[in-house]
């Protein structure tokens, strides 16, 4: 049974499922900023994966970044796993812009997290369920 590390359900927002990672969203609206995890327990570092799941977290990576750099005209996407705060395996995928909260340095602990409303978490899940493809599956919330 897949769980997901208390620090990723505090501080995200699920979307939903691709075939091997869940798609969340940090709850920080200076940032269009997603998160994949591979739903496989006890995974840390992306070499620990096997080499089907390794492809298939790079084929959803860049299949979601590039989807988010068309759907919010991004001027960069930032693409990365570091792991140093939360152990567990987790790709971020971020939505840069020349006119962001933090342009151009790194958007970790750069502002306060500026919590999603209702209406604008309302309006991303209308977008992506525009674009998503058949094999996303969403999350109700």
């Amino acid at each position: 049974m897949f769980a997901l590390d208390s620090r990723l359900q505090q501080d995200t927002l699920a979307i939903g499922d691709f075939p091997l990672c869940r798609l969340l969203l940090s709850n920080d609206a200076n940032y269009p900023w997603f998160i994949l995890v591979p739903r496989r327990n006890d995974i840390s570092e992306l070499f620990q994966l096997d080499v089907a799941d390794q492809q298939q977290l790079w084929l959803e990576t860049t299949a979601l970044a590039e989807l988010l750099k068309d759907l919010f005209d991004a001027d960069k996407m930032n693409v990365a796993t570091l792991g140093n705060v939360v152990s567990q395996m987790h790709m971020h995928v971020i939505v840069r812009k020349r006119d962001d909260a933090a342009w151009p340095a790194p958007v970790w602990g750069k502002h306060p997290a500026k919590p999603y409303d209702s209406e604008q978490l309302a309006a991303i899940r209308a977008q992506l369920r525009v674009v998503l493809t058949e094999d996303f599956t969403f999350l109700e919330g």
